[in-house]
């Protein structure tokens, strides 16, 4: 009874992390309508180094390679060699009708395989390029489903998975840093073949429809830094 009431409550929370997880949340009356001033979403280089190497175990994380955000998009801040990439995302990367699509305060730190590195990222860098060219969500939604249309950005590839171990993170106004986790890349819709939101199931997934992608997560016990996650 426990573990199916723990599996009720994750479930209940992702709907407000993972992007397209919720279409309630969407009804509400969106509290960031537009695009913020571009600083607010910046960071101090360094910082924001060692925000994205936060999202995975040292191990991983102090010999991948690691972008920032800067007033012209993403750049490479320090080259890897474990081939392992660390980025923290903004808002945008959820899907356009997301509520908190423009959330100037989201900091989410990612570590992604090489797999994922290689095909799941290209659609938030290319998010994050008409971002910058000022679009509006219609005309990013657009651009998304056409690139896709003609195989743009690549699906995603056998066995990319992305750390989201980071204690500093900050998913949304709701769960804030929620809970250290691992997330599976795979095309199409196929929560369901993975046992996902199941009772009982440690496995939650989210289809994001705009990107054509299940995000399949698995909760794990500690954060990056060694300390406990929640319980």
């Amino acid at each position: 009874m426990r573990t199916a009431v723990m599996t009720l409550a994750l479930v209940c929370l992702v709907l407000v992390v993972l992007p397209g997880a919720s279409r309630e949340a969407r009804a509400q009356a969106d509290p960031y309508p537009t695009m913020a001033p571009l600083q607010e979403y910046l960071m101090p280089k360094d910082a924001e180094i060692a925000l994205a190497r936060s999202a995975a175990p040292p191990s991983i994380a102090d010999s991948a390679t690691v972008m920032v955000l800067g007033q012209q998009g993403y750049t490479t801040a320090a080259r890897g060699t474990n081939t392992f990439l660390c980025y923290v995302e903004r808002s945008w990367a959820k899907d356009t009708d997301a509520p908190d699509f423009w959330n100037p305060k989201i900091r989410a730190p990612n570590c992604f395989n090489p797999a994922a590195a290689r095909s799941i990222t290209q659609i938030y860098l290319m998010k994050t390029r008409l971002v910058l060219a000022g679009k509006s969500k219609a005309e990013i939604a657009q651009a998304i489903a056409a690139a896709l249309n003609r195989k743009g950005p690549p699906a995603p590839a056998s066995g990319a998975m992305c750390f989201m171990m980071s204690k500093q993170q900050y998913l949304n106004d709701q769960g804030r840093n929620w809970y250290p986790h691992l997330m599976f890349y795979a095309a199409g819709d196929t929560a369901k073949s993975s046992g996902a939101n199941l009772p009982g199931s440690p496995v939650i997934a989210s289809y994001d429809p705009q990107a054509r992608v299940t995000t399949v997560m698995v909760v794990v016990r500690h954060w990056s830094d060694g300390t406990p996650g929640p319980q």
